[in-house]
C-alpha cells in the first residue's frame, strides 16, 4: 500500500490548546468558570476596534486587501521602519509556517530550546525537517548551548523571547553575541509575541537590530496585547528580501478584512494598551505576593503568564477545572509539577487563589 501521508505528519500530535470555557460548562454543568490557561487578554478587545469592526461589515462581500496596504503602512510610521519590511499573517503562527515552507528544505534541521512554543517543532516536521532541542537552563534560554548545536546541515534557529511557557527573556547583550558568532546564512526567527509586556530595560528586541543582522526575523502579534486573540492577526519584520521571498510563499487574501481594520485601529488604542501594561503589571504582583504567603514557588515572568510550582500539574489542571478554573498542564512542554496561568482580572485572580487553595489545602 502507497504511503497516505508525510512521514513527518505520522508523529505529530495535535497541539494541546487550552480548554474554552464554553467546553468546560458543557462537560461538568459549571455555571460562569473563569479561563486563565492562554495568556489572552483580560480586559477584552481594544475598544477602538470593536468601532471599526462594526463600521465594515456591510463590506464582507468584498475580498481583503491582498497587501494589507494599510495595516502596514501604520506599522511602518508606528515602528519607523519600510512597508516592504513588514509581513502580516493570519495569527504569528502563519509567519512561522511561512518562513519555514520558504527556508528550510525536507531533510534541513532548525533548532528550538527546550521547553519552548510547541508550534515550532509541529510546523518543522510536517515539513520534512528535523528539530534540535536545547535543554533551558534554570528556566532561561541557554545561548551557549544553541551555539554549540549549530552543524552546516542547520538552516533555522528559534528564539522565544520572553519564552513562552517559562516567561524568561534573553538580553539585548545575549542576542547581539549570538547573532554575531553564527553562520550570516542561518535564519534566527525571534517570536516576540509578548515583548510588550516585558519590564527589564534589557531586554533583547529584534527591530533595532534588523539594519545589523539580515538573517533575523522578528515575530509579533496583535493576540496579546491588543485583545484580538480570536480574529488571528499577527506581523513580522525582516529585511526586503527575506519579505520577498516569503511573499512568494504567502496566500493572496491571508488576513481577513476585519483582522486587517481591527489592527489598524488598535495599535493607535493608546489608551487600551496602557491600562493593559497597568493590569498585568498590578496584577502579576498580587498573585505574586499571595503565593508567597502560601510557600509556593513561581518563576518571575517578563510576560502576562507565570509557571507555578505544584507538585503533580496534571492532577491539579483537573482538580482546579472541577473549581471552574481553567488553568494550563505543563505536561506536553515537560514541565509536570507546573501549572501556567494567566494574568486576569482582580476579582478572576481571588477565585483562582481561593480554588487553589482548596486543590492544595493550603
Amino acid at each position: 500500500m502507497k504511503r497516505l501521508v508525510h512521514p513527518g505528519i505520522e508523529t505529530l500530535k495535535p497541539y494541546p490548546p487550552g480548554k474554552p470555557i464554553e467546553e468546560l460548562e458543557r462537560e461538568l454543568g459549571i455555571k460562569g468558570p473563569i479561563k486563565l490557561a492562554s495568556n489572552e487578554n483580560p480586559l477584552g478587545p481594544s475598544p477602538k476596534a470593536l468601532e471599526v469592526i462594526k463600521a465594515c461589515l456591510y463590506g464582507l462581500n468584498r475580498y481583503p486587501d491582498g497587501s494589507a496596504y494599510y495595516l502596514k503602512d501604520a506599522l511602518a510610521n508606528h515602528f519607523g521602519i519600510a512597508p516592504e519590511q513588514i509581513v502580516v499573517g493570519n495569527g504569528s503562527n502563519e509567519i512561522i509556517e511561512l518562513a519555514i515552507r520558504t527556508f528550510l528544505a525536507p531533510g534541513e534541521l532548525a533548532i528550538q530550546p527546550y521547553p519552548t512554543f510547541l508550534v515550532y517543532e509541529k510546523m518543522v516536521k510536517a515539513q520534512g525537517g528535523s528539530m534540535v532541542s536545547v535543554p533551558l537552563e534554570n528556566f532561561r534560554l541557554d545561548m551557549e548551548g544553541i551555539k554549540a548545536h549549530i552543524k552546516d546541515d542547520v538552516k533555522l534557529v528559534f528564539l522565544n523571547n520572553p519564552n513562552n511557557p517559562t516567561g524568561t527573556h534573553i538580553t539585548h547583550h545575549e542576542l547581539v553575541n549570538f547573532l554575531e558568532e553564527i553562520p550570516e546564512d542561518l535564519l534566527v526567527i525571534l517570536d516576540e509575541a509578548y515583548i510588550e509586556f516585558a519590564q527589564d530595560p534589557n531586554i533583547a528586541k529584534g527591530i533595532n537590530l534588523l539594519e545589523r543582522f539580515e538573517n533575523l526575523v522578528v515575530l509579533r502579534t496583535f493576540s496579546k496585547l491588543y485583545g484580538l486573540a480570536g480574529l488571528r492577526i499577527g506581523y513580522g519584520f525582516l529585511s526586503r528580501r527575506l519579505a520577498d521571498y516569503i511573499n512568494r510563499v504567502r496566500q493572496p487574501f491571508n488576513v481577513n478584512t476585519l483582522a486587517q481594520k481591527a489592527a489598524t485601529a488598535a495599535l493607535k488604542d493608546y489608551a487600551f494598551v496602557a491600562n493593559t501594561l497597568k493590569l498585568v503589571r498590578e496584577e502579576k504582583a498580587f498573585l505574586y505576593r499571595a503565593l508567597e504567603e502560601l510557600g509556593l514557588r513561581y518563576i518571575p515572568s517578563q510576560t502576562n503568564f507565570f509557571l507555578i510550582e505544584v507538585g503533580d500539574g496534571e492532577e491539579v489542571y483537573k482538580a482546579m477545572l472541577k473549581q471552574g478554573v481553567i488553568v494550563r498542564s505543563m505536561k506536553a512542554f515537560g514541565l509536570e509539577s507546573y501549572i501556567r496561568i494567566s494574568v486576569g482580572l482582580r476579582e478572576e485572580n481571588v477565585r483562582f487563589l481561593d480554588a487553589l487553595r482548596r486543590v492544595l489545602k493550603v
